[in-house]
């Protein structure tokens, strides 16, 4: 595995805003108390498929999953699979527990199997990145980042080229990275970074339709339905690592 030191370029500074927001509800205080206990990341050693599921399936990873809605489907498709979720902000980390616990109606009973196949870091997202073995991942995923868009916070956006960097090193080749955004500065930042990076990624698109429309296996986040609740297009792009 690469070791990520400081100095390095890959070594980012804090690229996220508040920690925490309203007080949580009872469920989700419970759940944070003592589901997530056994399903986080460990502190320290190499994040591996064995480590975190006892065998070597492949691993997805998720940076900043807002309230979990993408990770939980995708985890509930590919039971197959290990999903590694990293958010900072507690409230969303309280509200994918509720989606890894199985879910609650209305009458306050699960929805469906619990999941197994989910781990989850409050905190850092580069921070379990770094600890990744190089090459070791199937997919990355992006979704909605803060887009701090004054042009003065432009170093703390997680399109950059050291979290790029990090992400190559870690996708295994025919790996995917997934991004998704409804903010048009970020947009263009994004592409810009991207394009320095076409030596690690090649872009899967061939028509305008394959970023203007969400592909197949990819749901809907409720940051995705909050942007177009207040008329923004959102964009999907898809790079294989080369």
């Amino acid at each position: 595995m690469t070791a990520h030191k400081p100095g390095d370029p890959t070594t980012i500074n804090r690229l996220y805003g508040r920690a925490k927001g309203k007080p949580l509800r009872a469920g989700q205080q419970a759940l944070v108390e003592t589901l997530l206990p056994r399903i986080a990341v460990p502190a320290d050693g190499p994040v591996t498929a064995g480590a975190l599921f006892g065998d070597t399936r492949p691993l997805h990873f998720e940076i900043g999953f807002g309230g979990g809605e993408h990770m939980a489907f995708r985890a509930d498709l590919l039971p197959d699979h290990g999903f590694i979720g990293a958010e900072p902000f507690l409230n969303g980390v309280a509200a994918a527990l509720v989606h890894v616990d199985g879910g609650r109606n209305s009458a306050g009973t699960a929805d469906h199997t619990p999941l197994g196949n989910v781990r989850i870091h409050h905190g850092d997202a580069l921070e379990v990145l770094a600890r990744i073995p190089d090459g070791a991942l199937s997919f990355v995923y992006l979704l909605h980042p803060d887009p701090w868009p004054k042009a003065r916070h432009a170093k703390r956006r997680m399109m950059n080229d050291g979290p790029l960097a990090l992400i190559a090193a870690k996708l295994k080749p025919g790996g995917e990275f997934r991004f998704g955004t409804d903010h048009p500065v970020y947009l263009r930042h994004a592409l810009m970074i991207m394009r320095r990076h076409r030596a690690a990624f090649t872009w899967l698109c061939e028509q305008p339709e394959d970023f203007q429309q969400r592909p197949g296996g990819w749901p809907q986040t409720r940051y995705e339905a909050k942007a177009r609740d207040q008329g923004h297009e959102v964009w999907y792009f898809r790079y294989r690592r080369r």
